[in-house]
């Protein structure tokens, strides 16, 4: 038999020296990729242990949700009440005295510390004001509606001897009679108020301190230097009735008064509100008003969450049932989601700038779907990488990168229309539009903190270790099938040009 000489004959010294060159080289190469992969690891780890804090503030601040998250007034209650506005002449309102009207009780509203308050011109003459979680609707209408006249008026002006006389005998809020007094100063002279309790008061009532422009500042120091000597009195007439009357102490002189009056909180707010907001252009009374009890609301909430319960669970079904253990990943994804939104949620209601309404909550149930989708474009894309006969670990950073890629097109057309909603429609389509929104911003979130370093930290061993539980098997399989298949299709194009020579 024959021998090989090219396996009899030894190596010369040069060729075993390149022998060792490339087995070193090799080595070199496997120990850049494993201190590569460490690395990576590290970095995967440590964006998930951001996460992890950031998941930690965000329960201890939507805990308990009931509690954190403010409520609209289809789901809590409250009051809804219908002003019209009319003119002392008769005439119907103007346009711009209505849009003036409207945002002076939305701004006396506001000062009232009610979240999600609604309000809406309606018609040509009428404002419709909704405010959740309050049950009084004649005290919300007494605050919001009255047209904010302060006067300033001394005592010896006036000539109403009945007024008088209750004014002595220290009844509050008389009413003085039209045409039976003079006022010296109005409430366009002041240029702030400020509530804080009343430094003479005993019994810890509340004052409302009121600052004076120049010239008020001026009218007030005459009075007051004409009045001290004898203690005379200054009456404060808001809307025709004497909210206080007090004694002059000395001259104040600085434009600094205090409004007293034995007020309660609420009651020296509501006075504060009145006098921020100016005068209305027009006269409002309720024509309509009604309490809205939250029993409607809080079944419709409880069958909302319970919607979103059946189709969570229904989706991590299918999830497990065709992607076996990469359904960890997305039903891991769908609770860093509700955990981030509920805490944003909980912010912007402590913050005074969110209340959840059932419009809201449809949309918080369209962006939990929007979440899982996102996430299963992102499994589909690491298999297909797979299939396409990529090694795990760069099939995960692929798919990651180009599943992302996509959801964040769908995203993006999504947040578009979710914002034009929210500044351009009115009413409750306002709050589907943000809770929108925000799903899509947590949607991000997850996407770039959860999803493509949990798969990638997943992808650098786990899954190669375990590929039936992971559910990539049969992708692997299947690109084993290709190689073979590409392989084979050379030699065979080979083979028949041999036999055609």
């Amino acid at each position: 038999m024959a021998r090989d000489k090219s396996s009899s004959t030894s190596k010369s010294g040069v060729d075993r020296w390149n022998a060792q060159e490339g087995s070193g080289s090799a080595r070199k190469q496997r120990a850049n990729r494993n201190r590569g992969g460490s690395m990576q690891g590290r970095n995967y780890r440590f964006t998930l242990l951001c996460l992890a804090i950031i998941l930690i503030g965000c329960i201890a601040g939507f805990m308990p949700p009931t509690e954190r998250i403010t409520q609209g007034l289809d789901i809590r209650g409250g009051v809804s009440v219908i002003l019209s506005a009319s003119k002392t002449d008769g005439t119907m309102p103007t346009a711009d005295e209505m849009a003036t009207a409207t945002a002076i009780v939305q701004n006396r509203v506001n000062a009232l510390g009610a979240a999600e308050t609604s309000v809406q011109q309606q018609g040509t003459n009428s404002i419709l004001v909704q405010i959740p979680g309050a049950t009084d609707a004649d005290a919300a209408v007494k605050t919001i509606g009255q047209t904010g006249h302060l006067e300033f008026v001394r005592l010896d002006a006036i000539g109403d001897a009945d007024a008088l006389a209750k004014i002595g005998a220290g009844t509050e809020n008389v009413k003085l009679k039209e045409g039976t007094y003079t006022a010296f100063m109005d409430g366009s002279s002041i240029k702030s108020s400020a509530v804080a309790q009343a430094a003479t008061s005993a019994t810890g009532a509340y004052a409302v301190n009121v600052s004076l422009d120049s010239a008020g500042a001026k009218t007030f120091a005459e009075v007051t230097e004409e009045l001290a000597p004898t203690h005379g009195q200054i009456a404060i007439v808001l809307d025709g009735v004497v909210n206080s009357a007090p004694a002059v102490q000395n001259v104040i002189s600085d434009g600094n008064v205090s409004i007293t009056g034995n007020f309660t909180l609420d009651e020296a707010k509501a006075l504060k509100t009145v006098l921020d907001s100016g005068s209305l252009p027009v006269t409002l009374s309720y024509s309509e008003s009604r309490v809205v009890g939250p029993t409607l609301g809080q079944d419709s909430l409880r069958q909302g969450v319970f919607a979103i319960a059946i189709g969570g669970a229904v989706v991590v079904a299918y999830l497990f049932f065709f992607y076996q253990g990469l359904g960890l990943l997305t039903m891991g994804s769908l609770l860093v989601f509700g955990v981030i939104y509920l805490g944003l949620l909980a912010l912007l209601s402590h913050m005074g700038a969110f209340a959840l309404t059932l419009p809201g909550l449809a949309g918080v149930v369209l962006t939990t779907g929007s979440a899982a989708d996102s996430s299963i474009l992102v499994l589909e894309r690491f298999r297909e990488e797979i299939r396409m006969g990529r090694s795990i670990r760069a099939a995960a950073i692929g798919g990651t990168k180009e599943g992302i890629s996509t959801s964040l097109d769908a995203d993006a057309v999504q947040l578009v229309t979710a914002l034009a909603l929210f500044f351009m429609a009115v009413g409750p389509v306002k709050g589907f539009g943000l809770t929108t929104a925000l799903g899509i911003l947590c949607d991000l979130v997850t996407m770039f903190l959860f999803k493509a370093p949990a798969l990638r930290l997943l992808g650098l061993g786990t899954i190669q270790k375990h590929p039936k539980f992971w559910g990539v098997a049969n992708d692997l399989a299947e690109a084993e099938e290709l190689k073979a298949a590409r392989t084979a299709a050379p030699a065979a194009s080979k083979k028949g040009g041999v036999a055609n020579a």
